[in-house]
This record gives C-alpha cells, structure tokens and sequence, in this order.
C-alpha cells in the first residue's frame, strides 16, 4: 500500500507579466487545467487540496469540472509564501530576492510550511492518492523536504503551470521522489512558467 501526493502548479495566471500578485487563469492557463486533468483522470483520486488564491482555485476548478468525482477543498497551508531568508548557506546571488521581503513575511512563510510538510507528508493508511494544487515555491519546498536536502536548495527547484511532480511512501519507509516537473502532458506551447526557456 503506497501514499501518494500530486503537487500540481496552478495554471498560468492571466496578466501575470504586469505585476499582479493574484488573478484569474489565462485562456493558456484553462487549457494547462484541462491538460492535467485528463493526465489525472485514471487514478482512483481520494482528495484534492488547493490554495485560496484564484490561480489556483480556478485551476482546481477547472480540473474538478472534468473529474466530477472529487470535489476540491482550499487549504491554507497551501498559499503561495517564501519558507525561509538568507541562510549561512544560501549563495549570495539570491540575496537581491530576498532583500525584498520582510522579516515577517518570511517567518510567516516558513511556519506555514512547517505546519504544511507536518499536515501532508504523513503517512496514511491503506492506498491514498492526493492532489494538491498550489504554488511553486510550495511545491519546491515538499521536494527540498523530501530529498532532505539543505534549506536554501528550494530556490533552485522550479515547476512550471500545471506540471506534475509526484512523491510517495510506502509502508515503513520514507517519502521518495518518483517524478518532478513532468510535463508530458503538456505540447510545447502550454509549457510556461519555467524561468529558463527549456531545451526542445
């Protein structure tokens, strides 16, 4: 008996190039939904979970119009949020990043995450497949938590809209990594949101 959790990305954000911090999905962003939806299809989904904010409720909107037998619930711990500052470790070419943010709002971000790996990467039993819609740095920090590796490495995973990263644990052992950022579900002109173009 296997636990599995589906981080999904929202769907490109209409308008995200002008700055807004929150916003309904682009028409591309309605087709990314619909793409992962039908890549989720098969599976005997138990629960899907989703930030508050509108890209990601639309998106978990959209992905519950085609899978009519789950029915999406927001979750907090879900919102988009930054889970730490500067470490001793973090390279100093990150430092404009975070020179940006508060000390609050970072505090805040890693007491949401702390709060969130302790909510989901628990071990349920019998088979259990979740889907979780949030945000790219959310999702970058159950990766980084995963692997067990350093804090500050969460700056360096990236998801793009609607990509599926799955992780897993079966009885007894620990939470494995089984594919992150899979985007065979997506043709070449829905793949956005990666900061770097992608090699074709």
């Amino acid at each position: 008996m296997t636990h599995y959790i589906y981080l999904v990305r929202h769907g490109e954000q209409q308008d995200a190039e002008h700055g807004l911090d929150d916003g309904p999905l682009s028409p591309r962003g309605v087709r990314q939904a619909e793409a992962i939806a039908d890549r989720l299809s098969g599976l005997p989904l138990d629960s899907v979970w989703h930030s508050p904010l509108i890209r990601a409720t639309e998106t978990a909107r959209t992905i519950a119009e085609r899978l009519p037998s789950v029915s999406p619930v927001p979750r907090a711990l879900l919102f988009d949020c930054v889970p730490t500052g500067m470490t001793d470790e973090t390279p100093a070419v990150y430092e404009p990043f975070f020179g940006a943010l508060t000390e609050a709002e970072v505090e805040a971000g890693r007491a949401q995450m702390a709060d969130a790996v302790n909510e989901f990467l628990v071990r349920k039993q019998g088979e259990v497949h979740e889907v979780l819609i949030t945000h790219n740095f959310v999702i970058s920090w159950f990766v980084r938590e995963v692997l067990g590796a350093p804090e500050w490495r969460w700056m360096t995973l990236n998801q793009a809209n609607c990509g599926l990263t799955v992780i897993a644990q079966k009885q007894g052992r620990p939470w494995t990594l089984l594919t992150h950022n899979d985007l065979a579900h997506l043709p070449m002109e829905l793949r956005t949101g990666l900061p770097e173009q992608m090699p074709v």
